[in-house]
């Protein structure tokens, strides 16, 4: 949740997100958490039933896609292709392997392993463009576990 709102507050509009973990993985509360760090006041729950929600933060939407129930994806790709070109949205896709055409090649990918220890904690890999290179690796340098 820490690590979706530290990118949600360096976020500006425009970009893709695009998670991946397994069910009960921690998609949603990440998105949670980058929600709150973009400054909504909206509930976030999973769109797995409903496919996407819609939050608003000040003049972004926030766009998230749960494409896990779909064997195709119909009039929610064209949605979708839109969202991605909105310059004031972010868009956060689940379970995009039926979009994979739409989506651009320079979105962040986070995917979220459950490590073997405790069912909780999470290995985080983290892949993105250049572009976002300086904003990832802070994140990543400020969230590093450190042993003592």
């Amino acid at each position: 949740m820490k690590l979706g709102e530290a990118l949600g507050a360096s976020l500006s509009g425009g970009q893709v997100i695009e998670l991946v973990a397994d069910l009960g993985g921690g998609k949603t509360t990440f998105t949670q958490g980058l929600v709150k760090g973009l400054g909504s006041k909206d509930i976030v729950s999973s769109p797995t039933f409903t496919l996407k929600k819609v939050y608003q933060s000040g003049k972004l939407r926030i766009f998230h896609y749960d494409f896990y129930r779909l064997s195709e994806p119909g009039i929610l790709r064209d949605e979708l292709s839109e969202s991605i070109g909105d310059k004031n949205a972010i868009t956060i896709i689940e379970w995009a392997d039926i979009v994979s055409g739409v989506l651009p090649t320079d979105r962040i990918t986070i995917e979220l392993k459950p490590t073997a220890n405790d069912p909780d904690e999470r290995e985080v890999i983290i892949r993105y463009p250049e572009q976002f290179g300086e904003v990832i690796r802070k994140l990543e340098t400020e969230r590093q576990e450190v042993e003592p």
